[in-house]
């Protein structure tokens, strides 16, 4: 809230200096800041009594939209990437998929370890979890387990993580 739409009665004032000016009412507070060519900035809402600031407000809004960008490009982002087996793969074919899932896990990526089940095949469950166990056990220096295999339609799923 900016200027006129501050309609609380008192306000604690903060000058453009960074200066505490104390407890006022928004009135003195708003020709403080036009004698100064500046706005009253409301900057914590929810203090007793709030906080406003005599600041430049499009420089303010400036700064905001500087430091946010800033913290994004901190923020690491990291993607769920699929590995789908089906429950009669090869052990080629699972050394196959458990080297993509290093590749995937190395990048910092989390993996999904999807069994699909088609047809027939739902009455074999049971011995298939053995897939997803010898699946983990070939990464098993580099992941973590962070969801266990569970059933889920038709799928057995597995979500594995890096490990630190």
């Amino acid at each position: 809230m900016i200027n006129e739409q501050i309609r609380d009665k008192e306000i604690r004032l903060i000058g453009e200096n960074g200066e505490q000016l104390g407890i006022m009412s928004a009135k003195d507070a708003m020709k403080m800041a036009r004698e100064a060519e500046l706005d009253l900035v409301k900057i914590a809402p929810t203090a007793k009594p709030p906080v406003c600031k005599i600041i430049d407000y499009g420089k303010y809004r400036y700064e905001l939209a500087r430091k946010e960008k800033e913290a994004k490009k901190k923020q690491k982002v990291t993607d769920v990437k699929e590995i789908r087996l089906s429950p009669n793969i090869d052990v080629n074919d699972l050394n196959t998929k458990a080297n993509q899932a290093r590749k995937f896990l190395s990048k910092g990526d989390k993996v999904k370890v999807a069994l699909r089940f088609r047809g027939r095949e739902m009455a074999h469950v049971g011995m298939s979890k053995q897939i997803l166990d010898d699946f983990y056990a070939k990464v098993e220096d580099i992941a973590v387990i962070e969801k266990p295999a569970k059933m889920e339609g038709r799928s057995m799923i597995m979500f594995l993580g890096e490990k630190r």
